[in-house]
């Protein structure tokens, strides 16, 4: 049977949590890497692959299931954080995440690891594959959706404002996309690389039904999963999260500059029992 669980907060924040600890663990192998954005998207993973998606752990590319395409290839460690707190890939793997031959490259690779729909690194491309797969579904007569997950830093590339046009176009009901607002990357906050800003206006003006929340209000993000699921229009819908870099980890969280992070060998430890003291009770 497809898994969709219903809303049950408790449970979804400790899902959370341990996906935030799988990153930290895969982090510490390499003693580096993308650790705060793995933090600050740790809820909506929670509450896409454990609230809002359909599939099957062992059978990850059963043909019923909601895609997940993951744009911006360098929260690969997010998303495998996600996979194996899902069950689709082993626990015991986490340990090869970034080494030789390992099924958890740094930078997500289809043809590497179950249950990543896409190759992604060369950022921008990721909502234009999330429109072909969603228009290929809906011509077939599928009822799964296409969930696709891209940085506000990705807002700078041309391709993805075709994208957004030509969704609307095809008026792609079936497509879910999440755009992670951090306001980072390599070169400085994403605002001032790029004023993209007013957001939420400027995708209501291209015809997708928007939504802008607190992206680690776990409440919050369950609410616009199925808000998008049940909105009637014949739309694609969009969810705008602000998220907070290092989210759950305090001393990550208030570093000027955390888009790719070295941790001390000493801190990883104490990065988990920061997770740990303030998860819910």
């Amino acid at each position: 049977m497809p898994t969709r669980t219903g809303v049950n907060a408790p449970d979804l924040a400790e899902r959370a949590c341990r996906i935030r600890r799988n990153a930290l663990r895969m982090g510490e192998v390499q003693g580096q890497g993308y650790i705060g954005q793995a933090l600050d998207i740790a809820d909506v993973l929670a509450a896409a692959y454990f609230h809002a998606m359909r599939y099957r752990p062992e059978d990850p590319g059963w043909e019923g299931r909601d895609r997940f395409l993951l744009s911006n290839g360098h929260y690969a460690i997010a998303l495998y954080a996600a996979l194996i707190e899902a069950g689709i890939i082993p626990q015991a793997e986490l340990e090869t995440y970034g080494s030789d031959e390992s099924r958890l490259p740094m930078s997500g690779m289809a043809s590497y690891t179950p249950g990543m729909e896409m190759s992604g690194g060369s950022l921008g491309l990721g909502l234009g594959i999330a429109v072909g797969r969603a228009l290929g579904l809906k011509r077939k007569g599928s009822t799964a959706n296409v969930y696709t997950l891209f940085s506000d830093g990705e807002l700078d590339e041309g391709a993805v404002w075709e994208a957004i046009m030509s969704a609307a176009s095809f008026k792609l009901d079936n497509m879910i996309a999440i755009v992670d607002v951090n306001n980072q990357q390599a070169d400085g906050p994403s605002t001032a690389i790029m004023a993209f800003e007013p957001l939420v206006d400027k995708l209501t003006a291209f015809g997708w039904f928007v939504q802008r929340i607190d992206g680690n209000n776990l409440g919050a993000v369950v609410a616009a999963f199925d808000a998008a699921q049940h909105h009637p229009e014949p739309q694609p819908r969009i969810i705008v999260a602000d998220t907070l870099m290092g989210k759950g980890v305090p001393f990550l969280e208030q570093r000027d500059k955390n888009h790719f992070i070295r941790v001390e060998p000493h801190e990883w430890q104490l990065a988990l029992n920061a997770l740990d003291a303030g998860k819910p009770a």
